[in-house]
């Protein structure tokens, strides 16, 4: 195994790669006020945005689950990496070359295995590309790519690739390359044959599959020879890296204009991503070999933030699979907070087609929103019906509602459930909306799911959860309304974030001058990582400090969370400064202070009963030291302490 990574090159990692940069490949991120940035989590589902990254600090933290950490964690937890992988990866983003503790630079062959697999999928679409671009044997390839509309540039964009014929070109390419068997097999890229590993893809053009981050993780790969046994299109097993189900073809390209239009044009294949893309309809995504379903949804949520006003348009074949299509999307459609619509040319052409025989105004016309897709799913439904008959419109109704009654916006039902009696020609609207409430009323009562989504952790008492999908929050609940529990919160987040503000003080504080256990952990880590006063002197390795000096996830959890948590500033108070930090100081102070005169008066009683005279006097010397010093604490403020 390679060794340890040195620490100073762990440092340099984390300070050279900005968190909000490496975030915003995964998610849309939005101001949130204080420096900060806010964005939907992408470790638990959730409506409002309660996941946050301080770009200042170096962290992020999500108030709805309770990750948090650094670059280096999120990377990890996003990817299902391990901490080296993790650093290795980010250093090669930030072109840092990394030492090793033991056994000096790391070799090639020892590293992490989702970091070999990737790099071998960035060699081999390179190969690949190169093959399409200069083999004539690949004279076939680029003729199926004229023949659609798409020349050399276009295959160039996308990363386009042809791979030979032959039984185990490409393999023997990276074998030369430091892969051992072992990895092309798991990669997806080789497969097993009678004398070893041999090519999966031979004869194909290649579409690369890239993850949100840009990784190439998988092909997509076109039939293009008669004499080719296997399916029109053959995709990369399931692999480490390659998951069908979370990956969306093309997201690489179109993230940030989907995150700046909050919109996405969800298309059927590759050619059709192309053909949208180049047709200035850049927020085009498809899926790979697999319908779109609760994965996919996830990575969109994240991108457009689920405003109301976001779009999401499906696009799909006119013919009866491209219906099925339609209404499978349909079943999905409420885990959206964005609009969703379908549009379907006139003549039934996909998007490649139609720019082939309308040009590209033509596509970008087909996406414009037309059919909001709940609408298409109920004509769909309907149309099967006949409703000039009583027994036609009420068999269409039976059908028909429990879509409806899917609807978790009760106000969205009530409107649709109105336009289904429209479809249907009920002219008793009321009894359908009856109806379908009924329904909808039932479903609940079965299915004892509770409360949504996104009220789980708007107060009152907390959501029991029997699945794994988020996690309570952790260590013991704290009443925020409680003023003590809230300045000893405000003093903590000053320690983390702005150090300089209340170094030298906060370091003489005690421990148990923190009346809530967590935030008594968090002052212990504080101290054991060097104090406020290394904050000022490294805030960036001072927050790392603070979390490996946590004794346990749920204060490392605390200490991201206050690190990233804006601070709040009282009715008055202008800005954060010395004299907002000195009034907590001293607040905090204060109310110590106070509790060990009410301790010392109660002693003092005790004392006085039947006490020793010496021991007496000590307390009453100790009592009369504590109030001078709280009145001076009350006159002189921030300058007493």
């Amino acid at each position: 195994m390679a060794g340890r990574i040195n620490d100073e090159d762990v440092k340099a990692v984390r300070d050279a790669v900005p968190i909000d940069a490496v975030v915003s490949e995964y998610l849309q991120l939005r101001n949130a006020g204080g420096g900060n940035l806010k964005g939907l989590c992408p470790f638990h589902d959730e409506k409002s945005p309660s996941f946050q990254v301080s770009p200042s600090k170096g962290f992020f933290h999500c108030f709805g689950c309770q990750e948090g950490g650094d670059t280096i964690t999120f990377v990890m937890k996003i990817d299902h990496l391990t901490f080296s992988e993790a650093v290795e990866r980010l250093a090669a983003q930030a072109g840092i070359t990394l030492r090793y503790e033991e056994g000096g630079y790391n070799p090639s062959h020892q590293r992490g295995e989702r970091i070999r697999l990737v790099e071998a999928h960035k060699i081999a679409a390179q190969w690949y590309a190169e093959q399409l671009a200069t083999s004539p044997e690949a004279d076939t390839g680029r003729s199926f790519l004229a023949d659609r509309g798409f020349d050399q540039a276009a295959a160039e964009h996308f990363g386009v690739g042809y791979s030979p014929q032959g039984w185990d070109h490409l393999t023997r390419f990276l074998r030369g390359k430091g892969f051992s068997d072992k990895e092309l097999l798991l990669s997806g890229l080789s497969q097993e044959g009678r004398r070893g590993p041999i090519d999966r893809f031979r004869g194909r053009l290649m579409w690369p599959i890239r993850d949100i981050g840009g990784d190439v993780v998988g092909f997509g790969a076109r039939k293009l020879h008669e004499a080719d046994n296997g399916p029109k299109y053959l995709n990369t097993p399931e692999t480490a890296i390659y998951k069908k189900s979370q990956v969306l073809y093309g997201i690489d390209l179109a993230k940030k204009d989907i995150a700046k239009a909050s919109r996405a044009v969800v298309v059927e294949g590759y050619t059709d991503v192309m053909a949208c893309h180049l047709a200035g309809v850049t927020t085009a995504i498809a899926t790979c070999g697999t319908a779109f379903g609760g994965d996919h949804i996830k990575i969109l949520r994240r991108l457009l933030m689920d405003n109301g006003s976001a779009r999401v348009i499906f696009t799909f074949d006119g013919d009866a699979a491209g219906q099925k299509a339609a209404l499978r999307a349909f079943e999905d459609d409420q885990k959206f907070a964005a609009e969703t619509y379908i549009a379907i040319a006139p003549d039934g052409m996909d998007p490649c087609d139609l720019r082939l025989a309308k040009g590209d105004e033509a596509v970008a016309d087909l996406v414009e929103p037309r059919t909001p897709l709940f609408e298409f799913a109920l004509r769909q439904i309907v149309s099967r019906y006949d409703l000039d008959t009583p027994a036609g419109r009420a068999a269409a109704l039976d059908e028909a509602a429990p879509v409806v009654a899917r609807i978790k916006n009760s106000g969205a039902q009530h409107e649709v459930a109105v336009q289904l009696a429209g479809m249907l020609g009920i002219l008793d609207t009321q009894f359908v909306v009856r109806r379908i409430s009924q329904l909808a009323r039932w479903a609940r009562d079965r299915g004892g799911k509770g409360p949504a989504p996104d009220q789980r952790h708007r107060g009152g008492a907390p959501h029991q959860q029997t699945g794994p999908a988020t996690t309570a929050p952790r260590g013991p609940a704290l009443n925020l309304r409680n003023p003590v529990f809230a300045t000893e919160r405000e003093l903590l987040k000053l320690a983390l974030q702005r150090p300089e503000l209340v170094s030298p003080a906060f370091d003489a504080y005690g421990v148990d001058e923190f009346t809530a256990p967590p935030y008594a952990a968090v002052r212990e880590a504080i101290l054991e990582a060097g104090g406020a006063e290394f904050g000022v002197q490294d805030p960036q390795d001072y927050l790392v400090r603070v979390r490996e000096a946590a004794p346990d996830d749920a204060v490392r959890a605390m200490v991201t969370e206050l690190a990233v948590e804006a601070i709040m500033l009282h009715r008055g108070v202008k800005g954060v400064d010395e004299v907002y930090a000195g009034a907590q100081l001293v607040t905090v102070r204060r109310r110590a202070v106070e509790r060990r005169i009410r301790d010392i008066t109660g002693r003092l009683t005790r004392l006085s009963n039947h006490g020793d005279p010496a021991e007496l006097a000590a307390v009453q010397n100790e009592l009369w030291v504590l109030q001078q010093y709280d009145q001076n604490l009350r006159e002189h403020g921030a300058a007493a302490l």
